[in-house]
């Protein structure tokens, strides 16, 4: 097994819990996750906590087997994957007494990002069993058709939901960050900007207007650290609102190198603004995303979920 700095002491651990229940997704992350669950196995050992695996072939079979093991008393539960793998599991866990931890395996791994966890997803897990329960904003979006969602980092209309298709399709297995921006630059040849209106917090708007990127972040970054957001914050009892209007094809191409290399998006006419709640109407049907994952059509209401769950992340370091 390999060493790593976090292993001297692997049993320092502050969770009071014996066992663990850890989902893998076997897509995520080209398939990393499945191939690290069983050396995540070892480290629960060692830390004294016994470990139930489960392999998940589906988003929906994740969520059944979460379901099952929290009626059963399951106090702690991991997800090994990616942001759209942990969706499953704190759509589940929402309104429950248990804590969760995540092992970044996916391929974007921003809200594990945000709590502060090494990239390495053993030394991640290492880190949050060292560390402590900490509450943690999720973003709900309720949907035209009826139905509601809870999602942990980014969503929204537009080309950042274009992407999505792209980056859980085409480019699935590509790494990182240039899995999101290659699959920006594909969606981006084909998509029209639409028209939107938006109500923030019952009172202001932004009237009827094209619109390029519409984007929700409750985490400063989304697409494996590019940061649309970088003052967003998981504990604030808020979330950003991103909007772009217009985005010309030699904007797009000045940006890339910034984009690539540091996660910055430098766009003159980029707009962020703070709320609480916010509704999103389109004049034609669109679908909204959270966390990469396509969840429902317009229009769509989104609101800042406050201490909405606990999450094991590393302790604060000593000032």
């Amino acid at each position: 097994m390999t060493s790593h700095p976090y292993s001297d002491d692997p049993c320092e651990s502050v969770t009071r819990a014996r066992h663990a229940t850890v989902f893998g997704n076997q897509q995520a992350g080209g398939g990393k996750a499945a191939k690290l669950l069983y050396e995540c196995k070892e480290i629960f050992r060692k830390c004294g906590i016994s470990a139930d695996i489960q392999i998940t072939s589906s988003l929906d079979d994740l969520e059944a087997r979460a379901l099952k093991a929290v009626e059963n008393g399951a106090q702690l539960l991991f997800a090994v994957g990616g942001d759209g793998t942990l969706q499953g599991l704190v759509n589940v866990a929402f309104g429950h007494d248990v804590v969760l931890g995540v092992v970044p395996a996916g391929g974007g791994n921003d809200f594990a990002r945000a709590l502060g966890l090494p990239r390495d997803p053993v030394e991640a897990l290492l880190a949050a069993l060292q560390g402590q329960p900490r509450k943690v904003d999720l973003a709900r979006a309720r949907f035209g058709d009826g139905r509601q969602r809870l999602f942990l980092g980014g969503g929204g209309i537009g080309l950042d939901a274009a992407t999505a298709k792209f980056s859980s399709g085409h480019f699935r297995n590509w790494p990182g960050r240039a899995r999101y921006i290659a699959s920006a630059i594909c969606a981006y040849t084909g998509y029209r900007p639409r028209r939107v209106r938006i109500t923030i917090d019952s009172e202001g708007s932004i009237p009827w207007q094209d619109c390029v990127l519409a984007s929700v972040l409750n985490t400063p970054s989304f697409g494996a650290g590019i940061r649309p957001a970088p003052d967003a914050r998981i504990n604030d009892g808020l979330l950003d609102f991103v909007f772009l209007d217009e985005l010309s094809i030699g904007r797009l191409l000045f940006a890339l190198p910034q984009l690539a290399l540091q996660g910055t998006l430098n766009l003159p006419h980029l707009r962020i603004l703070r709320f609480r709640k916010m509704r999103i109407e389109t004049e034609t049907p669109a679908y909204f995303h959270g966390d990469g994952e396509l969840l429902g059509p317009t229009p769509v209401e989104v609101e800042a979920v406050p201490n909405a769950v606990k999450f094991l992340a590393p302790k604060p370091k000593a000032s």
